[in-house]
């Protein structure tokens, strides 16, 4: 046993209490006292095992995670590829795609061979050494200022786009460079999708190995739309300023350049201060860029471009940009240069826009009316003419090919036909009073009921009863097939509202219709375009001049005919009236004035005007008898000059006049609820509540804002209006009748 032991203390006494050791000769003579070199070995043991150990743990650590980056990145790389391969093979073939030779020329021809548009590359291809270089550097200072060193695409704009993008939750940035904009001109299309980014990001390589940035700038400045129908610059540069590219000053330059970004926004035509201040914009980006001294930049900022004024059609835009829509559709991909002849009538077309810019400007803002649309057909259904808005330049919506509106008592001669074909006459006599169908209570207008009438009489004042009483006795299915069968392609609600017109159509369905009814009875399809030829005479498509088919029996031809004439010469409709001319038509307003419509036709012409709000606010008392009347009728007095009348089928030119013929044929009076003694008579009848719900919009049609309109105004002296019981109020808000005359 140790002396340690033997002390009977701990063995932490006897090191606490062991002196320090003497060195003699350079040696400790007690090899158990606590020396410094014990002392340190052991703090060295300590370092080391810790040390060692956290070193040891971290760089374990480190080659787990450079393993998982290192298989990551390999899983990215193998997406990325995959992805590169998967847009490559579905683009179109660079190689193939001629993408040096100049766009087709689209030159749109009226019925008479005069001169409406121009689209596409006039003026010719403008080669590098033709684009001024101020031109050329307002260009990569706008729109890439790392142009000349990026290799098709920008990580950090596109970096930038991408954070921008998802603050807003929406694209709202592109943040393509002048390659990548080259790119979805040549091969791709203009959606905003992260796949379209990635498309454009591999065209745009493949352009960076092709082209030098030389020819790719001069791609660009013969690709790149300017606005106003011009693609390129050349065509530009003589729209806007009657001269060649090359010879194109400063500040025109940086005006080109800033229509590049929005050509509607900024067009000078229109907008000649907002042009000039993104030219500002433009010109100030190249001297920050020292790509132009201060002084030119104070030069070009204070002499600032002026446009040239070229001869235009106004009115004309919508009609054209239509007409541009269905060339590929009829004719296929065009490569080369074409004529496109039509069928619009150039003098009818300027009277349509001159008519409704009339009326327009003297009453629009009067009655909070700030749209309108016109169209006009010959009885085979070839287009004379088409208004598509009142300005083009705030919006190229077409109201007459895309507004799906609701036509209101425009709707009924459908509902007519189908009764005619069931074996009613006009002279049948009907019930003018209240009727319920389920939880919906329709009504009049002001309440007013007038008992026994004859359809004839009941068509020319819009009667709302007797278009319900039809609708129940005949069956909505019927009616939709009838309205189908004349070329109503609209999706048409099976609701007991449609009675009154509850249910979307457009302006050009509608005089398609109508047209059938004026031609005799045979289908039409609204057709504008007679041929497309190329310059060489070679025609890639032509009108079929096959017999269209019967859609309506003659004898029912001449029922409505008959009905439709009352409505002009002693109805609702008595605005359109032309004198020395036979029209037929229909007036139409739907709830709170939202909608107004007339549609009419003589055998020479048919014509249709709808006037409302984009938002779906309601107008100051327009009814369809108001002012789409008074536009009709100057649009059709021009287009009636010099025309002889011509009979209408099923028209004598009488006036209605003296009383209702009694007598019910024998399969009306089958249908027909007896009248009570007291209605013999027409008779004030009970007014509804004058209750309104907002407006229900079917999902397939175009939104609008219902707004919060006032009640219209209750006017005795005025029929074309329908009751506010009618428009939906009172019992049930899931309703919407909307069929005022």
């Amino acid at each position: 046993m140790s002396g340690r032991s033997m002390t009977g203390g701990s063995d932490y006494d006897f090191w606490r209490n062991r002196p320090l050791a003497e060195k003699e000769d350079g040696f400790y003579k007690d090899e158990y006292a606590v020396t410094p070199s014990l002392l340190s070995r052991s703090l060295d043991r300590v370092k080391q095992h810790f040390f060692d150990g956290w070193r040891r743990t971290v760089c374990e650590a480190s080659f787990q995670v450079l393993a998982w980056v290192a298989v990551a990145a390999a899983f990215v790389a193998l997406v990325l590829v995959a992805l590169v391969y998967y847009y490559s093979v579905t683009l179109p073939d660079s190689r193939h795609a001629g993408i040096t030779k100049t766009p087709p020329n689209l030159t749109i021809l009226a019925q008479d061979g005069r001169f409406i548009a121009e689209r596409g590359m006039r003026r010719g291809y403008v080669a590098y050494a033709d684009l001024p270089p101020h031109l050329v550097n307002a260009a990569i200072a706008a729109e890439d200022r790392r142009f000349r060193y990026h290799f098709g695409f920008d990580p950090i704009g596109m970096a930038r786009a991408a954070l921008r993008n998802w603050r807003a939750g929406r694209v709202v940035e592109g943040g393509s460079t002048i390659t990548q904009q080259l790119a979805k001109n040549l091969f791709l299309t203009s959606r905003r999708t992260w796949t379209r980014k990635v498309e454009e990001v591999i065209v745009s390589l493949w352009l960076e190995h092709r082209y030098t940035k030389d020819e790719i700038a001069e791609l660009y400045f013969n690709r790149v739309y300017f606005g106003a129908g011009n693609y390129g610059v050349g065509a530009a540069a003589y729209h806007y300023f009657g001269k060649h590219a090359r010879d194109l000053t400063l500040a025109e330059s940086g005006l080109l350049v800033g229509l590049i970004k929005a050509p509607s926004q900024y067009s000078p035509m229109f907008n000649l201060k907002g042009a000039r201040d993104r030219a500002r914009t433009v010109l100030k980006s190249m001297a920050e860029a020292e790509m132009i001294g201060l002084e030119d930049y104070g030069l070009a900022v204070a002499q600032p471009a002026s446009f040239q004024k070229l001869p235009s059609t106004p009115g004309f835009e919508h009609l054209v940009d239509w007409i541009v829509e269905l060339v590929p559709q009829l004719a296929g991909e065009i490569e080369a240069n074409i004529i496109v002849e039509t069928s619009v009538d150039a003098d009818l077309q300027e009277a349509a826009w001159a008519a409704l810019r009339e009326v327009m400007e003297r009453m629009g803002a009067s009655v909070h009316a700030s749209e309108a649309a016109v169209v006009a057909l010959s009885p085979d259904g070839r287009l004379r003419a088409l208004i598509g808005g009142m300005d083009y330049q705030s919006s190229q919506f077409n109201r007459v090919v895309n507004a799906r509106r609701q036509p209101g008592s425009a709707f009924k001669p459908f509902i007519y036909l189908s009764a005619i074909e069931r074996g009613y006459t006009p002279d049948d006599v009907i019930r003018d009073a209240p009727v319920q169908v389920g939880a919906w209570t329709p009504g009049n207008y002001e309440g007013i009921y007038r008992g026994q009438i004859s359809l004839r009489r009941a068509l020319a004042d819009s009667s709302n009863m007797a278009a319900v009483r039809l609708t129940s006795d005949i069956g909505l299915s019927q009616i939709i097939a009838t309205a189908r069968r004349l070329g109503i392609t609209t999706e048409l609600r099976a609701h007991p509202t449609l009675a009154l017109g509850a249910s979307d159509v457009t302006l050009l369905e509608m005089a398609g219709a109508y047209a059938s009814f004026a031609n005799g009875g045979f289908g039409v399809a609204p057709q504008v375009i007679d041929r497309i030829r190329d310059e060489n005479g070679n025609v890639l498509y032509a009108r079929s001049t096959a017999a269209p088919p019967r859609v309506i029996a003659e004898a029912h031809v001449a029922a409505m005919n008959d009905m439709m004439h009352a409505v002009v010469e002693n109805g609702t409709g008595s605005g359109g009236a032309l004198p020395g001319q036979i029209v037929a038509a229909k007036t139409g307003t739907s709830q709170r004035y939202r909608d107004a419509w007339f549609v009419g036709f003589t055998p020479h012409y048919t014509g249709g005007v709808w006037m409302g709000n984009d938002n779906n606010w309601p107008m100051r008392n327009v009814t369809g008898g108001s002012l789409p009347a008074e536009v009709w009728r100057r649009m059709m007095l021009k287009a009636h000059e010099g025309l002889e009348a011509m009979p209408m089928v099923g028209v004598r030119r009488t006036l209605i006049a003296g009383p209702v013929k009694p007598a019910v044929s024998s399969l009306a009076a089958k249908h027909i609820p007896a009248a009570p003694p007291a209605a013999d008579k027409p008779r004030p009848g009970p007014r509804a509540s004058a209750s309104y719900d907002r407006q229900t919009v079917p999902k397939s049609a175009v939104r609008r804002s219902a707004g919060q309109p006032q009640s219209p105004p209750r006017n005795g002296k005025n029929r074309n209006v329908a009751s506010p019981a009618q428009q939906g109020g009172g019992n049930s808000g899931m309703f919407r009748a909307t069929g005022r005359p």
